[in-house]
């Protein structure tokens, strides 16, 4: 347990941060590998634009479903044990993809990567945050930022391995993940604060949600966009004339812009304040994605708008998170990671739903449309927002 800040400084921490981000990274790369990389073999398998979406959505139904139960297991067992389980479950679903191309096994494959992937994602998160000192916690989070958008950047990558193999991908990334296990064994054993029992514990959510609303709603569109992006995008890219080799460069890209600017945020944030960001960030992001669909098949131009829209939105998870620290007392900080994920997976729920949908029967470039629209909508909405910053317990 973290018992004053200055532990954020001491040799330890740093030590134990450079393991996190080594498990965030990977799961960056699994995630950003999944997702395009399933929806091309189903669309070269003929399977509707819907039908892949829906698909796709599995991993966020395990992420969703996971997160009504993950903060039990975190204070019970310790950060560690559950990242650890996390990736194990991860890594040995990954490794059967290949083994099979029936639908229904790949989603309740994908729905298993989802749970793993939601434990060892909300320890980590919730970990780095419960950590972290105020004045540097914008700072801190986006390094969890940075080390999920490297790894996120680097998957689509894999999807050029396909030329080796059909498995390939899948056991390079599989094999990635037990790799990483082995530097997670080395993390410290640690529990997060409990909070307080009684009335603070049955209306922590009430509170959560009262004082820091807008500050959770980062999390529903950083998952709308990216499970849009990487399920949707392949699709609207192959549809509009592009080759596999450009769809996996320009969701390098979008990630690339991201990892610019999730330190630079972070540290202005800690400066200026995180809504002022957040607000900017998301106009810049929705005129980018609004944008895109005039761009046509103009490489540069898209290189460029998904560089900056990438930047702008990259790390709307990230800061969503350290707002609400920013808001919250410490002892509910728990409750409000399990909201945001799960505000996340609702997100990513949608994301490919919408995104098929949008692609079967409205048009091609309504992924666009409708994610310029949403991150509009949230900047309009931060000027409705007066936040009480507190820093003590629920009394």
């Amino acid at each position: 347990m973290f018992r004053d800040s200055n532990a954020s400084y001491s040799p330890s921490f740093r030590y134990k941060l450079v393991l996190l981000l080594a498990v965030v990274i990977v799961a960056g790369m699994s995630q950003g590998l999944l997702l395009p990389l399933l929806s091309i073999l189903l669309e070269d398998a003929g399977i509707p634009a819907d039908q892949n979406g829906l698909n796709s959505v599995a991993m966020y139904i395990g992420v969703f479903g996971m997160m009504f139960f993950v903060e039990k297991p975190v204070r019970a067992w310790g950060y560690k044990r559950v990242i650890i389980a996390g990736i194990a479950l991860v890594a040995c679903s990954v490794l059967l993809f290949p083994f099979t191309q029936s639908l229904a096994v790949w989603f309740v494959l994908r729905l298993l990567v989802g749970v793993g992937d939601s434990a060892l994602h909300y320890a980590t998160q919730l970990w780095i945050v419960s950590s972290s000192p105020a004045q540097k916690r914008g700072r801190y989070i986006s390094l969890y930022g940075m080390a999920y958008g490297l790894g996120f950047s680097i998957g689509p990558l894999g999807i050029n391995l396909l030329q080796a193999g059909r498995h390939v991908p899948f056991l390079v990334s599989g094999f990635i993940f037990l790799s990483v296990m082995l530097l997670a064994l080395k993390l410290p054993h640690e529990n997060p604060e409990m909070p307080k029992r009684g009335e603070a514990g049955r209306k922590r959510y009430w509170t959560i949600y009262r004082l820091a609303w807008f500050a959770l709603i980062p999390a529903i569109l950083f998952g709308l966009m990216e499970s849009s992006m990487n399920s949707t995008f392949p699709l609207y890219g192959l549809r509009t004339g592009l080759d596999q080799h450009w769809i996996s460069l320009l969701l390098l890209a979008f990630g690339i812009g991201s990892l610019i600017l999730q330190l630079p945020l972070g540290i202005l944030s800690d400066k200026t304040g995180r809504k002022p960001v957040l607000m900017l960030c998301g106009i810049t992001g929705a005129v980018s994605f609004l944008a895109i669909p005039f761009a046509g098949d103009a490489i540069g131009v898209l290189m460029l708008l998904f560089i900056v829209a990438g930047g702008a939105v990259g790390s709307f998870f990230s800061l969503g998170l350290a707002y609400a620290a920013d808001i919250l007392p410490k002892d509910i900080l728990p409750a409000a990671n399990v909201a945001g994920s799960i505000h996340f997976s609702i997100g990513s729920i949608l994301g490919p739903l919408l995104g098929g949908y949008g692609l079967s029967y409205l048009s091609d470039n309504s992924l666009f449309l409708l994610l310029g629209s949403a991150f509009l909508l949230f900047s309009l909405l931060g000027l409705a927002f007066r936040p009480k910053i507190r820093s003590g317990p629920i009394a």
